[in-house]
């Protein structure tokens, strides 16, 4: 039979992760392929790119779906668990999971209207998809297929980097920074100070080339579900205070709470940029950091000044 689509395997990844543990992606791929009975010839099919088979790419694309939807989560990089609120929607066995479904939860309302310029009514099952794609432009669907990849890699990035130790992350932040521009083109602009427990500076970035100025950095590698409040940000505006500082850049892979963000609108003394996950995983991606080109396209249109160069 032909390989799903990979909405089609909503349901087979739930039930492999019904039984609460948690599972690699081998165990889901595989368990998958024999729900729908694929034969060795479908399981071995490769995309034109020949880096990953057609099975996987669509299995990992539901993946991604069912969790940004909630359905399911990874507390490791490459491993997948059912969450609540997964095992309530495979206990409903008369209502089919598929994307209309999906779009009841907030969570993945935000990611299509992040990732697409369509309305949330736009983005129907597959019975309308074929509409939907007549009334999109080949530009419009492109930029569609191209905003929905970078949601996937900036997910599988934050898998890497909450795998990683925090160590690292400091180290991933002064990397970005430089990649950014930070320092010029001054040797080693950046430096991790983190280690010899520097009063909460993870960091320190010359701001120009010259190295005239510093901003000084903490990096937070917490989980999205701990927050960063008003009092870590008071500690850091502590800490430049010590230094005689006023310029300061807190970055965290997880989120800043409101009052946070009030806190920093409100703080005079120093000017300090917050930065969140999303944010973090976005400039990685636009900088170059920890991500590779695997494919470029160069859209071409006709050039009419090289035909009205045309002798008359």
């Amino acid at each position: 039979m032909a390989i799903p689509a990979y909405d089609d395997f909503y349901n087979a990844v739930l039930e492999v992760l019904s039984d609460g543990a948690v599972h690699n992606s081998k165990e889901v791929i595989e368990y998958c392929a024999e729900a729908f009975g694929l034969s060795e010839e479908d399981k071995t099919a490769m995309l034109p790119s020949e880096r990953q088979t057609v099975l996987a790419n669509r299995v990992g694309w539901a993946r991604t779906y069912l969790k940004k939807a909630g359905l399911i989560s990874s507390p490791a990089r490459g491993k997948y668990e059912i969450t609540k609120t997964g095992k309530m929607a495979i206990q409903d066995t008369a209502t089919k999971i598929d994307n209309d479904y999906l779009l009841k939860y907030k969570s993945f309302q935000g990611f299509i209207k992040a990732s697409q310029s369509a309305d949330i009514e736009d983005v129907k099952a597959d019975a309308n998809k074929d509409e939907a794609v007549k009334e999109s432009t080949p530009q419009e669907i492109m930029l569609d297929a191209y905003n929905r990849i970078n949601s996937q890699l900036a997910d599988d990035l934050m898998s890497n980097i909450m795998g990683s130790k925090p160590a690292f992350f400091e180290r991933l932040v002064m990397d970005l920074l430089e990649k950014m521009g930070y320092g010029g083109k001054l040797m080693n602009p950046g430096e991790v100070t983190g280690k010899t427990g520097d009063n909460g500076i993870d960091g320190i970035i010359r701001q120009d080339a010259l190295g005239f100025d510093k901003i000084y950095v903490q990096a937070k590698r917490w989980a999205y579900e701990h927050s960063v409040g008003s009092p870590d940000i008071q500690q850091f505006a502590g800490a430049l205070m010590g230094k005689g500082a006023n310029k300061g850049l807190f970055i965290t892979t997880s989120h800043f709470s409101k009052a946070a963000k009030d806190f920093v609108d409100k703080h005079m003394t120093a000017k300090i940029v917050l930065v969140d996950g999303e944010e973090l995983t976005r400039l990685m991606i636009e900088y170059n950091l920890g991500v590779s080109t695997t494919y470029s396209y160069n859209i071409k249109k006709v050039d009419t000044d090289y035909f009205d160069d045309e002798d008359d």
